[in-house]
Order: structure tokens, then C-alpha cells, then sequence
């Protein structure tokens, strides 16, 4: 186990790259990397970095210099033989060879694209463009060398003992939540928290803390690379990036209309079994399901990513019933700003209606609130998007209106083709 409060303090994180690996990432990113990869090879993108927490001005707080080291250091990556091995060889969701011949014979000569880096007002204007399976490779390790950054800017201000002080309390405040969850019968509960968590070494602490504690019940983790050296499924389906691009490259309102579905069959053509999971969100959940083709009603499950996740989950299940399927025998997984104490609350709410399952993030992998005098290390809201493809703008919508993104224009455009009404605004917090 490291002694990652010695480790700062002794050497300052200079023998620790944030991102140490290409399989440093998510594993619903190689998921979806080959399916676009397989699909649109061709298409043109551009990704950037979008804070939406204002008020945390990371280019006051991060060294543009040290932002570029270790943005070029992941430039310098490639796949290494073991990792080639263990994504070749390895059982993904019961499915051996779940990478094609042809998709790893490309990823093992990878490099990652070059970036545009400015400052604007506070800010980093962080983007990446070129072909779509590159460039979608640089949100997750952009994502944790911001956060992570953020986080050393704060840490290296602080003597041996505070630090050892300060990764006690946070490993007494993450032991205290597991142990909330150990009492519940039949939970699953997956790390979903690489793209903003407060280090590497610190994810990894978390996911042995959840595998001890937890034993069964702790099903995962969507990190790669800890997967492979901790003998851990890694855990993922697909994202909103898939639609979101889609539907930029549709025609006209017509074909923008079928292009969350597009997907979804594009994606069928691949996987089966538990890599079925509808992310139905994008463009608001009660559309989406109320003009789905009945094919997907028989797919597995449905993640729910926004808005209120007890309204999400009751809309899966009454849609599954008025197209004759059993909720019982489906999965949902809430993935969106989960606590210990919302996994159990809905847990208790859910269990033997449906299926359920946690993919917990940020709260699981960044929870240092309360822990530095001005909360200086309390987590904050950081994506890094598709924002065109070939061009034109992509867009979200989502269930929660405060998380919509694209030109006013086109978000009216996409509320009047995919049917969407008012809409309660939830805080974004993490």
C-alpha cells in the first residue's frame, strides 16, 4: 500500500506522471473508440475543455508550464506489450477478444494528436482536433491532469504533517462511507471516478479500500490500468459523446431525429449482454423512450446520468412495462453525483423493482470537502467535450437544463426536434 502523504512530500510528485498509461483512462472510451473507429473513422472533431465552475480560475492556480509537461508527456505514450496483451486476451463482460485485430493493430502505433493551449480570463481554452478516434482519447487524461494539477497547487503549500493529517481524515471520511454500504443486501456498486479524481495513487487507494470493504458488492472499476494491475473487471458502456456526434453529422431534422437510435443499432452490431445499457439522456429521457423502436425495449438496462435519478429510474421501469417487459429482470445504473447516502436511499427504493447497480464518481475518488481551510481541494465541475463534428456544432440537452451545451440556436433547434419541454434545473456540482 503507498504512503501517499510520504510520497508528496518527498519528492513533490516528480516521479509521478498524472497519466502513466494509455489505459489510464475509462474503459467505455476503448469501448466506444472501437465502435467509432469501426464506424466513422473519418469524421472530423473537435474536443475542449468546458469548466463550469467559474468561480475555481485554473489558470491562476495551474502553471502553464508544468499544464504542458504533462499534456506532452501523455503525447509520449504508447501501448505497452502487457497492455496490448491484457486488452487482447483478457474476458470483458464475459466476452473474450473484445477488441478486433484491426482496432489494436491501430492503437498499438497511437500517439495522441497535438493540443492548443491559451489563456483566457482566468482560464485555460484547452482544445484537441483531427480524426474523431484520436482526439476522443484525450478527454479523460485532459480531465485528470487539470484536476489533479488543481490539486498539487494546493498540496505542495503544505508541511509533512499536515499532509499526513490531511490523507488521514480523507481515508477515515471514505472508510466511514463504505461502511454505510456494506449493510445492504445485493448491492453493486462500481469506481466510475477517473476523470475527476484527486490523483492516480489516490483512485487507486479508493478502489482497494471498496474491494476490501466491500468484497462482492464492489463489481469494478472504469479505470483501465488499475483494472489490469489490481485483477478487477473494468467496467463501462458508451457515453453521450456517441449521439452528440451523430446527430451534429445528420442532414437535416429527419435523419437528426433516428441519430441517438443510429447509434444505439450501430452499437447492437457489436456487443450484447451487459454492454446493452440505453443512455437515454442526451436529448431528454422521456422523448427517447417514448419513440424508441421496440428492439431496444429487450435491450439490458438503462444508465441514468441527470436530472432527478428516482424520476429516472421510475420512467425505465414504466416504459419497460407498456413494452411487455419485466422490470425485474432489467438493470439500472445511476451514475450521476452519487454519495454514499444516495446509494443507499435509492438502493432501498429500487431493490426488487429492478435491477440495480452504482457507478459512483467524484464523491468516491475527490471527496476532500471540509478537509483545507477555505475548502481548496473540494471538487469541482470539469468536462472536456465534443463541441463540432465536420464542423458543425454539436449539442446536449440532457435532463437537467443547467448541463446543456452547444449555440442557443441549435439547442432550440434540437428541444424542438426531439420534443423537449420545460425542464427542472438541478445544480451541477461535481
Amino acid at each position: 500500500m503507498v504512503d501517499i502523504a510520504t510520497r508528496v512530500w518527498n519528492h513533490k510528485w516528480k516521479i509521478d506522471p498524472i497519466i502513466r498509461s494509455l489505459i489510464d483512462t475509462d474503459f467505455y472510451k476503448l469501448l466506444m473508440c472501437q465502435s467509432v473507429f469501426r464506424n466513422k473513422p473519418d469524421t472530423q472533431v473537435t474536443f475542449s475543455l468546458i469548466n463550469r465552475t467559474k468561480s475555481i480560475r485554473l489558470a491562476d492556480h495551474i502553471d502553464e508550464g508544468e499544464l504542458r509537461e504533462q499534456l506532452d508527456h501523455v503525447r509520449s505514450l504508447s501501448l505497452t506489450r502487457g497492455e496490448s496483451t491484457w486488452m487482447r486476451g483478457n474476458t470483458f463482460y464475459g466476452k473474450r477478444s473484445m477488441f478486433s485485430p484491426e482496432f489494436m493493430d491501430w492503437f498499438e502505433d497511437l500517439r495522441l494528436p497535438p493540443y492548443t493551449l491559451k489563456k483566457h480570463d482566468g482560464q485555460y481554452e484547452l482544445t484537441f482536433e483531427g480524426s474523431w478516434p484520436e482526439v476522443m482519447l484525450w478527454e479523460i487524461p485532459a480531465l485528470s491532469i487539470l484536476m489533479e494539477l488543481r490539486g498539487r497547487a494546493v498540496l505542495g503549500a503544505m508541511g509533512r504533517f499536515e499532509l499526513e493529517i490531511l490523507y488521514a481524515r480523507a481515508m477515515t471520511k471514505l472508510w466511514e462511507k463504505v461502511e454505510k454500504l456494506r449493510p445492504l443486501d445485493g448491492l453493486r456498486v462500481a469506481d466510475f471516478g477517473t476523470r475527476r479524481r484527486h490523483s492516480f495513487l489516490w483512485q487507486d487507494w479508493a478502489v482497494q479500500a471498496m474491494r476490501e470493504g466491500l468484497g462482492d458488492s464492489f463489481t469494478g472499476t472504469s479505470n483501465c490500468l488499475i483494472a489490469k494491475n489490481c485483477d478487477l473487471a473494468a467496467i463501462g458502456t458508451n457515453a453521450h459523446e456517441l449521439p452528440m456526434v451523430y446527430s451534429a453529422l445528420a442532414k437535416d431534422d429527419a435523419t437528426l431525429a433516428r441519430a441517438p437510435y443510429d447509434v444505439l443499432s450501430d452499437w447492437q452490431d457489436e456487443h450484447d449482454g451487459n454492454l446493452r445499457i440505453i443512455l437515454p439522456d442526451t436529448y431528454g429521457t422521456q422523448g427517447f423512450l417514448d419513440h424508441a423502436p421496440d428492439w431496444l425495449a429487450g435491450w439490458t438496462g438503462i444508465r441514468v446520468d441527470s436530472g432527478d435519478p428516482a424520476t429516472g429510474a421510475e420512467r425505465a421501469i414504466n416504459w419497460w412495462k407498456s413494452r411487455g417487459e419485466d422490470p425485474c429482470n432489467k438493470l439500472v445504473i445511476f451514475s450521476d453525483g452519487l454519495d454514499a447516502d444516495k446509494i443507499v436511499e435509492l438502493h432501498k427504493q429500487f431493490q426488487g423493482r429492478t435491477r440495480v447497480s452504482f457507478g459512483w464518481g467524484t464523491m468516491l475518488t475527490n471527496d476532500f470537502i471540509g478537509l483545507t481551510p477555505g475548502d481548496t481541494l473540494a471538487p469541482f465541475s470539469l468536462v472536456c467535450k465534443a463541441v463540432s463534428a465536420n464542423g458543425k456544432p454539436t449539442v446536449k440537452l440532457s435532463d437537467n437544463p443547467n448541463k446543456a451545451m452547444g449555440p442557443e440556436a441549435e439547442i432550440e433547434r434540437y428541444k424542438r426536434v426531439f420534443q423537449v419541454e420545460e425542464q427542472e434545473r438541478v445544480e451541477v456540482v461535481v
